[in-house]
């Protein structure tokens, strides 16, 4: 089989999932969710597969080795996530709301530290872990249309 044809598709025993609040904006949602997947890989360093190399030997960045797949819920949703990943000990990213009236990782990493975990207004929330477990970390939120 060459490089380009396809085998039977991977099932991975993990996920990776990221779970985004339902009222956000469009450019909300993509720096959130870009925020959210950098932190998982310094974390989780298996979920990160080898460097790519185009044919004519252009060396490219390492990314995840399996898909990212993006979900969508209510608050109240994220906050049931939240608490879940955090009892079952998921590695985690989390963005709240405060974060976007911050402009660097000093001020970043400080808004959260500011608010109680049970109080964080959470507007994002990544995970990484067993298949199964993650599915009901997410119970109740819908894939991302």
């Amino acid at each position: 089989m060459s490089d380009h044809e396809t085998a039977a598709p991977v099932r991975f025993d993990t996920k990776i999932a990221v779970l985004l609040r339902e009222d956000l904006q469009t450019w909300q949602r993509l720096n959130v969710t870009a925020f959210l997947v950098s932190g998982l890989g310094t974390e989780a360093p298996e979920v990160i597969g080898e460097p790519y190399q185009d044919a004519d030997g252009t060396a490219y960045l390492r990314m995840f080795r399996q898909p990212v797949l993006v979900f969508e819920g209510t608050k109240e949703t994220l906050t049931a996530a939240h608490a879940k990943a955090l009892a079952r000990s998921l590695p985690r990213a989390v963005f709240t709301s405060d974060l976007f009236a911050t402009g660097n990782d000093a001020d970043n990493r400080a808004a959260v530290r500011a608010v109680r975990g049970d109080d964080l207004d959470i507007v994002g929330l990544a995970v990484y872990g067993p298949r199964n477990v993650v599915d009901k970390v997410i119970k109740g939120a819908r894939m991302h249309p």
